[in-house]
């Protein structure tokens, strides 16, 4: 296999390298910074579309994808605002037309920056408010907004009166920042809740449902619960969605996974709340089978990292990166049963990576350790690998993908399949080689 080669950077790294440069923390939750310089833009959070508003721990993105395919599938002018990119920064900030692009983005940056001058404010803190310029200045129907980092101090929670906020699954992640208990992070998601808003709530630990109805209920906000007002599940090759508006079958997630069920359900909860969308149910199906999510249990057929494998072999590549994820996936590697299963896995040095292999062990015949590539916070190749071996699976070492691959289809005897995973950062790395 030839050297893969990556296409040279947008001018707008530049910017953006520069914009990263403001505050000596990556991560420093407050409200404080993206609200001054709001306030110099003219408030443009304040002259937004209608503002869907997700949080949570695994599955708001996915979520957020099948809702977007709804809409756009009724004819409506979606925006949709997500993080982190894969492989271009352009992808966190979808306008009705697509990605924005090149020149409007380096535009934009340029604006946030003028008006921030040198202040602190993190990368995710001006990024997010040059995004709001962006949607201020379209016209749309609807604006899908996903925190970043929690919800409570997130930048994205400067939304006085969304229309619908949604809490996705909450699990242990974050918990440097968080709080490392389950209460503690469904308390900093359910920071999101406004009084009189609607809020949809999908499957959640008893103690994390506990906290957002408690919150929910001190501030007056409705909700629409997972398992209370609506539920979702496989049945006869189909979703089923039960709500106040009946029961309904639609087509299986065109997302894999037993997993999505739970995701598309999510957003058929939404779609069920937004009833001025006019969101039909053929509208709703075709939405739930054509939603797509980049490195997010996504088969690489395609490019030269899929190209290198045997006839019969698969390549599939997942961003999940805590334990509930790392269950998530071992559901997956349980169906996959037939043929042997091989892990790529890289992870950052924030997560924790025994907790995320361990439920994988008992199905990988073998693993390989790396380091995500151009990414200070990753583990090293050396330490992702002895958390596997900590984990109960045995690591070797690898430089980079590419060699982790060749080494499994030297020593394989039979077709096999291997997952690349660990990391959001590592998928997108990976998508950008392949």
């Amino acid at each position: 296999m030839s050297p893969v080669k990556t296409p040279p950077p947008p001018k707008s790294d530049a910017v953006l390298a520069r914009l990263n440069r403001l505050h000596p923390k990556i991560i420093d939750l407050s409200l404080g910074r993206i609200e001054r310089l709001l306030a110099r833009l003219d408030r443009p959070e304040r002259r937004l579309p209608p503002v869907v508003h997700m949080a949570g721990t695994n599955g708001k993105g996915s979520s957020i994808a099948f809702l977007h395919a709804m809409l756009r599938a009724a004819g409506k002018r979606a925006q949709v605002y997500t993080s982190p990119h894969l492989v271009r920064f352009h992808e966190r900030i979808r306008l009705t037309g697509g990605l924005i692009d090149e020149d409007a983005l380096i535009a934009l940056l340029e604006t946030c920056e003028d008006a921030n001058g040198p202040e602190p404010i993190t990368f995710f803190e001006i990024t997010t408010a040059a995004a709001f310029v962006a949607f201020a200045r379209e016209d749309a129907d609807i604006l899908l907004l996903e925190t970043g980092l929690g919800g409570r101090l997130d930048a994205t929670n400067v939304i006085a009166r969304p229309r619908l906020t949604a809490i996705a699954p909450v699990s242990i992640d974050h918990v440097q920042y968080l709080g490392d208990t389950i209460e503690a992070i469904a308390a900093e998601k359910a920071g999101i809740l406004k009084p009189g808003v609607p809020a949809v709530v999908g499957p959640q630990p008893v103690l994390a449902r506990a906290v957002i109805e408690t919150r929910a209920r001190d501030i007056g906000a409705p909700l629409f619960r997972f398992g209370e007002e609506w539920h979702a599940r496989a049945t006869g090759g189909a979703l089923r969605f039960e709500s106040a508006e009946g029961v309904r079958d639609y087509p299986l997630p065109g997302l894999p996974g037993a997993f999505q069920i739970e995701n598309a359900g999510l957003a058929l909860a939404c779609a069920a709340q937004l009833a001025e969308y006019g969101l039909s149910h053929e509208a709703r199906a075709e939405g739930i089978a054509g939603a797509r999510w980049p490195g997010r249990l996504q088969r690489l057929q395609d490019g030269p990292l899929a190209a290198a494998l045997p006839q019969d072999w698969e390549l599939w590549l997942d961003g999940g990166h805590n334990a509930a994820a790392g269950a998530a996936l071992a559901d997956i590697a349980a169906s996959w049963a037939g043929r042997p299963l091989h892990l790529i896995y890289g992870m950052l040095n924030t997560k924790a990576a025994r907790d995320f292999i361990r439920p994988l062990a008992p199905f990988a015949q073998s693993l390989h350790a790396i380091a995500i590539p151009g990414v200070e916070a990753s583990l090293t190749a050396k330490d992702a690998a002895a958390a596997a071996e900590s984990a109960g699976i045995h690591a070797k070492i690898s430089p980079n993908a590419e060699t982790a691959i060749r080494g499994i289809v030297s020593q394989a005897t039979q077709p096999a399949r291997i997952l690349i995973c660990g990391s959001l950062y590592l998928a997108g790395a990976v998508l950008a080689q392949n």
